[in-house]
């Protein structure tokens, strides 16, 4: 697997990031900024995947479709559902924005094996799932190789095989949820990078899934004896951290516990899991009607993790930065706020900017800082002085970032 290779899941780019003392981060800028680049000097992200169309999933597509070259789209046979009913009524600007691009990419592709040859990189899509009207959408005519759905693999991006490095086994959408309200159709995967020295981190995305379709997933895999595929370290919190993962209405309106969900989370999380609640603040209580985050999702999530963290507080309240799980021969693990700091220092020497290896510099440091950091801190914990942080951050300051591996992989917000 190339470190030219980055794949982006979903965005949420909001207007009011663009003002300086707000804390919401501009994706689409730092997107440009830490992307490779391709042949042409242009930023490249190599897969733009959308788990489903809702406005905080999708917005501030067009603005990264305008300044980025994105080889390769994954879609879901939904959006071709929602945009013949009624576009104007049922879907954002930029769920219409993502719509266009992954028809034309269609078109595209079904034109290039017309031609005997393979799509062009920015010309790729892949489509994952069953419709019951996907005859009347010409994403049907695709050949299977551009399809794909539940308990299939994914080991090529923008068509570079990533074997041994990168997996993508999909769970869902269900071809019996074509018709269920749009967060039941999500697109849902198990995440699998592998670092050079063979080491693994997973990670699960559930898009905005509630309780009934997740734990259809799990009852699917386990019936199917694919149990590894539920495996993780990491976990994205569905929907925003809502309590409908766990909680059902009864018929007077109580939140009543489903244990199941839970238990199964358990089951697959490995040591040192980390969830993480890509959300607003958690709030200090809840309140009728209001809308995820939830403060007793977040307290169920905590009770089954060993770490729980919410971009939106993460380090601190007042100054999120952002969230980075690395995978490195010390395993999978969540890099500390102090290590990214140091780690955006090294890599900037290391790489110079535009140079094609910026993300993957910064990822590489980031997770070598803070390998470092553990091991200087049991070090000086053994001798009892307790600096050897501070050394540490005395070397690196002036060495900046040598000792970096060179085929970093990690996730990040």
């Amino acid at each position: 697997m190339s470190d030219q290779l980055v794949m982006q899941v979903d965005l949420r780019d909001m207007a009011k990031s663009d003002v300086e003392d707000n804390p919401e981060t501009p994706v689409v800028d730092r997107l440009v900024d830490a992307l490779p680049t391709n042949e042409d000097g242009d930023p490249y992200l190599a897969v733009f995947a959308l788990t489903h169309a809702d406005q905080d999933h999708c917005l501030g597509f067009a603005e990264l479709l305008d300044r980025v070259t994105i080889g390769e789209l994954w879609a879901t046979p939904r959006l071709w559902r929602e945009y013949e009913q009624d576009p104007d009524e049922k879907l954002c600007d930029d769920a219409k924005a993502f719509q266009n691009e992954a028809e034309r990419r269609v078109a595209a592709v079904l034109k290039a094996v017309a031609e005997g040859r393979e799509p062009d990189s920015g010309d790729r899509v892949m489509v994952f799932g069953y419709d019951t009207e996907h005859t009347r959408h010409a994403y049907d005519e695709l050949p299977e190789e551009y399809k794909s759905g539940p308990g299939k693999s994914i080991t090529v991006l923008d068509g570079q095989s990533c074997e041994g490095r990168f997996h993508a086994f999909i769970h869902a959408p269900f071809a019996d949820d074509c018709a269920s309200a749009r967060n039941e159709t999500s697109l849902a995967m198990q995440i699998t990078l592998t670092d050079g020295s063979g080491q693994s981190g997973r990670m699960l995305l559930f898009g905005d899934l509630a309780h009934d379709t997740i734990m259809k997933i799990f009852d699917t895999s386990e019936a199917k004896q694919h149990e590894q595929y539920l495996e993780w370290d990491l976990l994205l919190a569905p929907h925003h951290c809502s309590k409908k993962v766990m909680y059902i209405s009864d018929f007077d309106g109580t939140d009543v516990l489903q244990q199941d969900v839970l238990d199964a989370f358990s089951r697959y999380a490995a040591d040192e899991s980390v969830i993480v609640s890509s959300s607003r603040v958690i709030p200090a209580r809840d309140e009728p009607g209001k809308n995820p985050p939830h403060r007793k999702a977040a307290n169920r999530y905590a009770e089954i993790a060993d770490e729980f963290v919410c971009t939106m507080s993460w380090p601190d309240v007042d100054a999120p930065v952002p969230v980075v799980f690395a995978v490195d021969a010390s395993g999978a693990h969540l890099v500390r706020e102090d290590t990214v700091e140091l780690a955006h220092e090294a890599a900037t020497k290391a790489a110079a900017p535009r140079s094609g290896r910026r993300l993957a510099a910064v990822a590489a440091a980031a997770a070598a800082v803070a390998t470092a950091f553990a091991a200087a801190q049991t070090r000086a914990e053994a001798r009892g002085d307790g600096a050897g942080a501070d050394r540490l951050r005395r070397a690196i300051d002036v060495g900046r970032g040598g000792a970096a591996p060179a085929s970093p992989v990690g996730f990040g917000r």
